[in-house]
């Protein structure tokens, strides 16, 4: 992926946790330069873990505020701020190509980044000048939905938005916690993941809980469905590529595009 391309990529980045952005590490630095060497979007829409609706919920605000939504952390992650305009127009857009598509979208006012939005991006595209709007992610509904609503969103990149899906390609936060080392279950659910993303597998990553330990790495679904979504934004015939590999414990940082 370099800067001569025009049309950016729709991306899935495993944001790991808040205090990510403090620390020297792979995934930092390999943030860092994803940013500088993406197409320059005209906006970006993220989908972010951390947005719940039961329905596809863009939001419309045109100067989002913080959240943040951790708590335990460093007191400094409380001072910071991600000043990036919002995106109106493009969420109306959003808006539109769903109900278009026969997705029972809706529009938000109000809602501030929250640390599965402005945690990457602030380390991606720190000036802040790049507008933004954020997605909802839907635990309700299945693999299949959230690749439809991609594919339904798909035509903004050719207007340059930057499609990102912003979850964790492993998620046992209970695992995490219990101090385990990689355990197999994690690495043999992540292989996987990057064998059926690289074959360009559609169908198997919508059908994400028939994989090996599918559940066990997600014990629930908001952090991974991010990734259909991202792969159904790619477009038809699409195959992705891991751009960047890392696990801590049971968590997987791994970031795919598909262009």
């Amino acid at each position: 992926m370099t800067s001569t391309l025009t049309r950016p990529p729709s991306l899935y980045i495993s944001h790991g946790a808040p205090n990510l952005i403090l620390y020297d590490s792979d995934t930092r630095d390999f943030w860092r330069s994803l940013g500088a060497n993406v197409p320059r979007p005209s906006a970006i829409l993220i989908m972010s873990a951390h947005f719940e609706t039961a329905r596809p919920t863009f939001e419309k605000g045109a100067h989002p505020g913080m959240i943040y939504d951790f708590g335990g952390f460093e007191p400094e992650l409380y001072q910071m701020a991600y000043p990036a305009p919002g995106a109106p127009a493009l969420a109306q857009q959003a808006f539109e190509l769903a109900r278009a598509a026969n997705l029972d979208a809706a529009l938000s006012e109000g809602r501030g980044y929250d640390h599965g939005t402005w945690i990457p991006l602030k380390v991606m595209f720190p000036h802040a000048d790049i507008p933004v709007a954020t997605l909802s992610v839907q635990p309700r509904e299945n693999g299949a939905h959230h690749f439809a609503l991609g594919r339904a969103l798909s035509p903004l990149r050719d207007e340059g938005v930057l499609i990102i899906g912003s979850g964790s390609a492993t998620h046992n936060l209970r695992a995490f916690f219990g101090g385990e080392d990689t355990p197999p279950w994690a690495l043999t659910f992540n292989e996987w993941l990057h064998d059926r993303i690289e074959a360009g597998d559609a169908a198997a990553i919508a059908a994400w809980e028939q994989g090996p330990d599918a559940l066990r790495n997600h014990p629930t679904p908001e952090h991974y469905l991010p990734l259909p979504f991202a792969f159904g934004a790619a477009g038809p015939g699409t195959k992705g590529k891991r751009l960047h590999h890392a696990i801590v414990g049971p968590i997987s940082l791994d970031t795919y595009g598909f262009s």
